[in-house]
């Protein structure tokens, strides 16, 4: 393809991959504000995003597969009216279990956006020419990323309300579909193989018992960590992993090929991104708690504040990207990026709730640009190893245990963030109960019925000195999140440590003389006449 032929074609791709990234980043600032509505506790506030990521994570291997086998256009227009009834299911809802369902089908949407526009670009552009065009990627994350919480921020605090939120990208899903149909023509030859559904429901059921079980394990209302229950989820996930494992060593078409996924450049970036994957979800969701429950900020200044990170992540994409594409390398980057990730979140460790917020600014810009020097490039990486027939199914590999590292990564730290929240909340409140009584003035134990000690969102039901002291616990719990993940970031730069550099070919293909059905004439040249 030309060079205009593929930015027309990106155009067209990256408007879908636009929305699919808007649906979270604009809701990421309205979930305090959505959650005290409709009545939510922590749990329902980690759910609204893990529901998300568990199906985006589950259903991107699917799709990958399916990239291989059938028409990518088709594909890319189904998912993006899956995503649109699942925003305006959303932007309906009335309880936290519709709203789950309703976020559910978007990450099924977004499993399937994912992985198309990794296999459409891969099919369209070399490896080696891939890092020029990464700043179409950047831009357009950039776009979605900074504007999302931006946007969102502002029609919270409007008269419209949090649930414009679901229905503002279903203008933008319209766009992108007539611009795909217009600009996006790719040739297609039909693969027929049996899809394993067995290996994808196992897959799927596999992983949503190890993260119910992790969500609920040691809340008070359900079970503790050494308990019946937690034998019953820990064991029944591991079985069930263990027999997905099974299908597919067997599978003629598996979800995840086993093959690939073994390679050593290959194992080594789905360690590393599944690293990166719990860095990249858990600082985009937390952060926004952060500053509007612990700083008391609206969220319109909440998605200013994530700016700086934004800015790292586009510098770090488009500067990695244009330096690869000029000296073929790419592995000096990796390890770069994961060296800035733990230094970022090693700052991050540091901050409570009186912290400095231009301080937090910059830990955050440190953030963005190890982000921006990873998510593309460890894909890239992978693709570099297999042939166009395999880069769908490569590709959502990576993509699947980057989500699922997310999705485990947030409900754990979502998990130790409420139960953190909760022991400082109890600890002070105590403190602050019997400060009073010593002074002559006691507190009436009835003003903390209602969860108002940390376990809800709803800082306006609380009286006004119990909501600071919940703020306060918020803010000093987050910092014990932070050293968790850079501990994280530490096991992606081992990874990436032994990674093996494979200079970048200039050929869509592995062999692309083989590709087209020429011979191989005597003396090693491709006769195209084959001859």
């Amino acid at each position: 393809m030309t060079h205009p032929e593929i930015v027309r074609a990106l155009i067209a791709l990256l408007s879908a991959f636009f929305v699919a990234m808007l649906s979270s980043t604009v809701v990421a600032t309205a979930l305090p504000r959505m959650m005290g509505d409709l009545n939510g506790d922590q749990t329902a506030y980690t759910w609204t995003i893990t529901a998300t990521l568990l199906a985006n994570a589950a259903t991107t291997p699917i799709f990958g597969k399916l990239a291989d086998m059938y028409n990518k256009k088709v594909l890319v227009q189904w998912s993006i009216v899956v995503f649109v009834a699942g925003s305006v299911l959303a932007g309906f809802t009335h309880s936290v279990a519709l709203l789950l369902v309703a976020r559910t089908i978007q990450g099924v949407a977004m499993g399937a956006l994912t992985a198309m526009a990794m296999a459409i670009m891969a099919v369209m552009i070399a490896p080696r020419e891939r890092g020029r065009y990464s700043a179409y990627m950047a831009v357009t994350m950039g776009l979605a990323t900074a504007g999302g919480p931006l946007l969102g921020g502002f029609l919270v605090d409007s008269a419209w309300g949090w649930r414009s939120t679901f229905f503002v990208p279903v203008p933008i899903a319209i766009v992108s579909l007539i611009l795909i149909q217009r600009t996006l023509h790719l040739p297609h030859t039909p693969r027929k193989q049996a899809i394993d559904f067995l290996g994808a429901f196992l897959l799927a059921a596999g992983v949503t018992l190890i993260l119910v079980w992790i969500s609920f394990a040691g809340k008070p209302d359900y079970y503790d960590w050494i308990s019946w229950q937690t034998a019953a989820m820990v064991g029944g996930g591991v079985i069930v992993l263990a027999a997905f494992v099974l299908v597919e060593r067997r599978a003629a078409a598996p979800v995840i090929s086993l093959d690939i996924i073994s390679e050593r450049t290959t194992a080594l970036a789905i360690a590393a991104s599944i690293c990166v994957g719990v860095a990249m979800f858990a600082s985009t969701s937390f952060l926004g708690q952060y500053f509007q429950v612990a700083r008391g900020e609206t969220p319109t200044v909440s998605g200013l504040l994530m700016l700086p990170m934004i800015a790292g992540n586009m510098t770090g994409s488009v500067l990695s990207g244009r330096l690869i594409s000029a000296t073929g390398r790419w592995r000096r980057f990796l390890i770069l990026g994961t060296l800035l990730l733990v230094l970022a979140f090693g700052l991050l460790a540091t901050i409570d709730h009186a912290t400095s917020l231009w301080l937090i600014g910059a830990y955050l810009v440190v953030l963005g640009l190890g982000l921006g020097m990873l998510m593309q490039n460890l894909v890239l990486a992978v693709q570099n190893n297999v042939g166009s027939k395999d880069v769908g199914t490569a590709s959502a590999s990576v993509a699947f245990f980057r989500s699922f590292g997310g999705a485990v990564g947030v409900a754990v730290l979502g998990s130790l963030l409420g139960t953190r929240v909760q022991d400082l909340t109890k600890t002070r409140v105590t403190e602050h109960l019997a400060e009073q009584a010593r002074a002559g003035h006691p507190v009436d134990p009835r003003a903390l019925e209602g969860g108002g000690g940390g376990s809800t969102l709803d800082l306006a039901a609380m009286p006004d000195w119990l909501s600071e002291i919940v703020r306060g616990a918020y803010g000093d719990g987050m910092a014990f999140l932070f050293l968790i993940t850079g501990g994280l970031a530490v096991l992606a730069f081992v990874a990436v440590l032994f990674i093996r550099e494979k200079e970048l070919r200039r050929t869509i293909d592995l062999e692309p003389a083989a590709e087209k059905g020429a011979t191989t004439a005597p003396g090693g040249l491709a006769d195209p006449a084959g001859a």
